[in-house]
């Protein structure tokens, strides 16, 4: 991406905050943010039934492009990224949505675009039953689903709560913020945010010096909703910033799923309306999930583990077959030029003796050649 387009993006979101649906549609049309700011001038020409509001708009982008500038160069100088929505990185899930943001602030290291996404929401006075809720979910899906990013705004609450058991279990995790990344709100998640960024990652539409106004939590839902195949909502009062995620989700054509709580609890009521309303699918596990969502890769495993049966059930493993997840069970989730240092083998006796581990059971293939031990 260059940086004239960058800039230029950055200038169209820099006045795009109450024309972003005419602008995601003028970009559609015209294909990129440097066309639109060279021709800002004759977008009637380009779209005739423009807004006046967006022409009016688009006439302060001189005024705005310093502002562009400094913030490429704060970027630059601080290690975040900028992804336009050209940009391969961009999260795909996310594009498809027609309010997406036109620019995305990211900071970390986690790709946005993995096979399975998803976000848990739900209030910030969460109880020790959502907090439980959580833990056992994280840690269940773990074991049913090992590669899989969780989303979620960084809040108080539930929202910090599925980070740090993502951390906990080795899950990369996202917190999508209501504010701009020179800054962090709520100070208290620094030491986790910081832990984020070297396994998941910090997410904002917004330019630094943006406070964290109300209805910046409200804007960023959609993200939190846009980027993700489903939503897990685990405990919500009867209103609620979680309930605006489940909504987008439904708009969005994603899957959406509620905990639900006993009938008096204040902070399950919204979770338990979802689910009367339809709007929301029940689940009580992440088994319930994994099954709802066709993600039973590892189910069955999981199934025989918890029923007491052991490996031993396995077809029996010859000598190399046994170096191979002896080195998987010091370290799981390797590619084949590591497994080659740690059990001594050629790569060519490497890759038949994975292939006949895979049908034997033992070992699956995950994204970018890694090889993952079933245990």
């Amino acid at each position: 991406m260059t940086d004239k387009e960058i800039l230029s993006t950055l200038a169209l979101t820099r006045i795009s905050y109450f024309h972003l649906a005419g602008l995601r549609l003028l970009y559609d049309t015209v294909g990129s943010a440097t066309a639109i700011v060279e021709n800002y001038n004759d977008i009637s020409g380009i779209i005739p039934d423009a807004s006046p509001r967006l022409l009016e708009a688009l006439k302060d982008i001189p005024i705005v492009m310093p502002r562009a500038e400094a913030e490429l160069n704060y970027c630059r100088q601080n290690g975040i990224q900028l992804l336009t929505l050209n940009d391969p990185l961009y999260p795909r899930r996310l594009r498809e949505c027609d309010d997406a943001p036109l620019l995305l602030f990211y900071k970390g290291t986690a790709d946005l675009n993995q096979q399975r996404v998803i976000n848990m929401v739900g209030t910030r006075h969460c109880t020790v039953y959502g907090q439980d809720l959580v833990r056992r979910f994280i840690e269940d899906l773990k074991q049913l689903c090992p590669q899989v990013l969780i989303v979620s705004g960084l809040a108080y609450g539930i929202d910090i709560c599925a980070h740090r058991n993502a951390l906990q279990q080795g899950y990369e995790t996202v917190g999508v913020l209501a504010h701009g990344l020179d800054d962090l709100y709520p100070q208290r998640h620094r030491e986790t945010a910081n832990q984020m960024v070297r396994q998941g990652g910090l997410l904002t539409e917004y330019f630094t010096k943006t406070n964290a106004d109300k209805i910046n939590f409200v804007r960023r839902n959609r993200i939190v909703a846009g980027m993700s195949d489903a939503a897990i909502v685990v405990e919500s009062a009867a209103k609620g910033g979680s309930l605006i995620t489940a909504r987008l989700s439904r708009e969005y054509n994603r899957d959406t799923f509620a905990f639900p709580g006993a009938v008096s609890a204040p902070y399950s009521e919204g979770c338990n309306h979802l689910i009367r309303d339809n709007q929301a699918s029940l689940i009580t596990s992440a088994e319930d999930f994994v099954s709802a969502m066709g993600w039973q890769t590892d189910a069955t495993l999981s199934t025989a583990r918890q029923q007491g049966i052991e490996r031993q059930i396995f077809p029996p493993l010859n000598e190399t077959e046994t170096r191979i997840v002896n080195a998987l069970r010091q370290q799981n989730d390797q590619q084949i030029n590591l497994l080659t240092v740690h059990t001594d083998l050629p790569i060519s006796m490497l890759t038949s003796s994975l292939f006949e581990l895979e049908l034997k059971g033992v070992v699956k293939t995950l994204a970018g050649g890694i090889y993952h031990l079933l245990k």
